[in-house]
């Protein structure tokens, strides 16, 4: 890290005490190797409340397309570019299957605004938890529905998650289709202006990737985590609109 980012940094964990204890667990794991699902991400970046990309050795990234509507177009290889001056693998899989990366591979796995947009986030975890080392961390960024469009929507009930593993349910999933036409608030939405472009963008879904199948709490993801293998290290809420959970494998746990 260089002198100016560390100063930087450390500017902000002085000035801004609601970012300490995530500064914290960042710096924990400088000089270790992480795989993020979906990035790259603002959250993990300098100034941000988690700055991982400036402390970690290398990070690589996974995405499910080699054309997203996040990042454009992406190749595979050595062009993960997740920080100035720093690259990793960009592997291209869906997240619940990461098929290319053998497991207890990685130190820690970092998810910012990625698990609401898979639609069996047990399988997925379960996965996570497989290409993490013993001890390895996750960190899980989510929204926080009160100031984003799922505003209206209820929360997912953990029942609802265990029904979606039993049956095996993928990203064709349309399940929740009816409810998002109902009770999204399209003026939270940047990327839709009209009921019709909505229902279209969702209809489409298996290629663009922008519905957000379930509504969670910290509350329920901390009852996902523990389910799938994990302790809960860290909850907090961080504005403008994030749910932050820091959790450590403690086992191999499938159910």
């Amino acid at each position: 890290m260089k002198f100016s980012e560390y100063i930087i940094t450390l500017v902000s964990y002085i000035t801004r005490p609601q970012k300490r204890k995530l500064i914290e667990i960042s710096y924990g794991l400088k000089d270790k190797t992480g795989l993020e699902i979906g990035g790259p991400s603002a959250f993990f970046n300098l100034k941000s409340y988690f700055p991982v990309y400036l402390f970690a050795e290398i990070i690589d990234g996974v995405n499910y397309s080699a054309e997203t509507v996040w990042e454009g177009k992406i190749e595979e290889g050595t062009s993960y570019n997740y920080a100035k001056g720093k690259k990793g693998i960009q592997y291209i899989s869906e997240a619940s299957e990461l098929s290319e990366i053998e497991n207890e591979k990685y130190d820690f796995l970092l998810s910012c605004h990625s698990l609401e947009h898979v639609a069996n986030p047990i399988k997925a975890l379960q996965r996570w938890n497989e290409v993490l080392k013993k001890d390895g961390k996750i960190v899980l960024v989510l929204p926080d529905k009160n100031f984003t469009f799922d505003h209206n929507r209820p929360y997912t009930s953990f029942a609802h998650l265990i029904q979606d593993f039993n049956e095996g349910t993928n990203e064709h999933d349309t399940t929740h289709f009816e409810e998002i036409y109902r009770l999204h608030d399209i003026t939270k939405d940047d990327m839709v202006s009209t009921a019709e472009q909505l229902k279209n963008r969702t209809n489409d879904n298996f290629i663009n990737r922008c519905v957000h199948h379930h509504v969670y709490s910290l509350e329920l993801v901390s009852e996902l985590l523990i389910h799938c293998g994990f302790k809960i290290e860290y909850q907090q809420k961080a504005p403008p609109f994030h749910l932050v959970t820091v959790a450590e494998k403690i086992s191999n746990l499938k159910t």
